[in-house]
């Protein structure tokens, strides 16, 4: 059976007033049905249907960084108050620069499990050459 949420969580999803999701449905815009107590429902497939962009994936943290890649660590380098560690997280590898004092708390090793977080606004990608013929 599909899933689906009050009129008051559609909203919240979709970024509009309960008011507009009602106004929706009156038009025919979004497709809900009454449960047994009366009250209107929203299958969660209108909302993936009339989401303006995908959902985006929670952290299931209290960080903010989306971009996480877990791994091991496969070098630490210090030198003087500033230290460069890798970790190699699947196929990725991630070098961080961090200072001294970081890799002393965190007991950052050889070996150890860690985890890479990324927030930045500056993500450069570049396209892969295809292979045309």
């Amino acid at each position: 059976m599909a899933r689906d949420v009050s009129m008051g969580e559609a909203a919240a999803a979709l970024g509009v007033s309960v008011d507009t999701v009602r106004r929706w449905e009156r038009a025919g815009k979004l497709r809900a049905r009454r449960d047994r107590a009366g009250k209107r429902r929203v299958p969660v497939s209108e909302l993936e249907r009339l989401r303006p962009h995908p959902e985006r994936h929670a952290t299931g943290d209290t960080l903010s960084a989306r971009n996480r890649f877990s791994g091991t660590i496969t070098s630490v380098e210090v030198d003087g108050v500033m230290a460069l560690v890798e970790i190699e997280a699947g196929p990725h590898r991630i070098t961080a620069a961090i200072t001294r004092d970081s890799v002393e708390e965190l007991g950052l090793i050889e070996g150890a499990r860690a985890t890479a977080m990324v927030k930045a606004t500056a993500v450069m990608i570049q396209r892969e050459k295809e292979n045309l013929e």
